[in-house]
């Protein structure tokens, strides 16, 4: 096992991370910007590193300063996190050409799945299911066209590059592509540095379920059932929870199964998650992250297995501690993500923390990083926290997110937690019967 590992991250999933290490004896290294100096993460760590100012290009995407901060404290391992340079796979070559361990997978399957036109010809021959649309990158208006009238309108533009809703527009018909495919290539071009974008049929009631993997890169992979993401914003998962209302057995085995099966193939190591659009009882694969994801607690949760744990076990070399079959994923968990907006227009709300009071009781988790008098930065991603419950059923855990809601004190900034309140209180909610285009009707935006 590893003695040191650099947390390549910030907030909540670096105190994560922090968490499972010293469980295991290992020590830490945070890496910080300046804006961090009093983070949490960093306070908890054995070491750390300031590794450059608040931009993120300048700190956490700094890829020779995190190289620099490992070699000086002597650290054997580095941990991505979540977003920055989890899926970037020249940042997990570099790691493992400069004598560190990658925890994470193999830089080919990052490659490979980070391109998602590469990633859908990939789950194709792996057997899977997609949905309909355009063999490569589109890189004119021609080309869209041609594309798009052999997928059916109406279609989605998505960036090659990337996901999470950037680069991600919706054409009904030929005159709102030619509109929106500059737009599309743009928007991919200033988050992922690529501007490459392809189409896809759009679905109009799908539901968004993954499938969450984990695999030792030595012939075993086991899956710890699957998440529904189905409520979202702007394509930004909102709310997620384990099992899906969705899906009964027979689904959810077929699901599980194809999932497991692919990767098995592929050799993957490390955790991973297959992502699918769920509609008229068909599952279609839209893509793979190659990381931990935000939602992971949920699995966690129903599973009983420390994913975070078992990365770093797998990394270290050590063979999957689990078989299918030691498996057992009991009971419903769901999360809600805490974000430091306004819980009606969503704009950000940095600041200083007055109060902060966290629910507790059976069943609850917290995954934050936040303390009263932390001051919320304004130059990274919103999310401050993440409220998981686990309950025996659905309507048991149900109950225990509203009384936890009603529980959870964060003073000083705005936060959607008065959102995941009127949500919990929605019929179409509580009965399961959403999908993802619900909160954009419930929320009266366009879908």
């Amino acid at each position: 096992m590893f003695e040191k590992v650099l947390i390549a991250n910030r907030g909540e999933i670096a105190l994560r991370i922090h968490r499972a290490c010293h469980e295991l004896g290992i020590k830490t290294v945070a890496v910080h910007s300046t804006a961090d100096a009093q983070a949490m993460n960093v306070r908890m760590a054995d070491e750390t590193v300031c590794i450059g100012p608040p931009p993120a290009r300048a700190s956490y995407l700094n890829i020779p300063s995190i190289l620099s901060a490992a070699a000086i404290t002597g650290a054997d391992a580095i941990h991505p996190g979540v977003g920055f340079l989890a899926e970037n796979a020249d940042f997990a070559a570099a790691v493992e050409e400069h004598g560190f361990t990658f925890i994470g997978p193999s830089p080919d399957h990052i490659r490979l799945m980070g391109d998602k036109v590469r990633a859908k010809a990939a789950a194709e021959r792996l057997g899977i299911p997609t949905v309909p649309g355009s063999p490569e990158a589109v890189g004119d208006f021609g080309a869209a066209e041609s594309a798009a009238r052999a997928i059916g309108y109406p279609v989605l533009l998505k960036a090659s590059a990337g996901g999470g809703g950037r680069g991600m527009k919706l054409a009904r018909d030929a005159e709102e592509l030619r509109r929106m495919l500059p737009l599309a290539q743009a928007e991919a071009k200033a988050a992922f540095g690529d501007d490459a974008v392809y189409l896809e049929r759009y679905l109009d009631r799908p539901r968004h379920i993954e499938v969450q993997l984990l695999g030792d890169g030595q012939g075993s992979v086991i899956h710890l059932g699957e998440r529904d993401c189905s409520l979202q914003r702007s394509h930004q998962k909102i709310l997620e929870e384990s099992p899906s209302p969705a899906l009964d057995g027979t689904a959810r085995e077929r699901l599980t199964g194809i999932a497991s099966a692919a990767l098995q193939k592929l050799g993957y190591r490390s955790a991973g998650t297959m992502e699918f659009l769920y509609q008229d009882g068909t599952f279609y694969f839209i893509e793979m992250n190659t990381r931990l994801q935000v939602e992971h607690p949920v699995s966690e949760m129903v599973s009983g297995i420390d994913m975070v744990g078992e990365q770093l076990r797998i990394a270290a070399g050590a063979p999957l501690a689990y078989r299918q079959n030691d498996v057992r994923l009991c009971g419903h968990a769901i999360e809600c993500r805490i974000n430091a907006e306004s819980p009606t227009d969503f704009r950000p709300s940095p600041g200083r923390i007055t109060e902060y009071h966290a629910p507790g009781g059976l069943g609850v988790r917290i995954d934050s990083a936040l303390y009263q008098g932390y001051e919320v930065p304004p130059f990274y991603d919103s999310l401050v926290a993440k409220l998981i419950v686990h309950g025996a059923t659905r309507e048991e855990c149900l109950m225990r997110l509203r009384r936890t809601l009603e529980e959870y004190v964060i003073g000083g900034i705005e936060t959607t937690i008065p959102l995941h309140q009127r949500l919990v209180e929605q019929a179409d909610f509580r009965a399961g019967d959403y999908d993802i285009h619900w909160l954009e009707r419930f929320l009266g935006r366009p879908e």
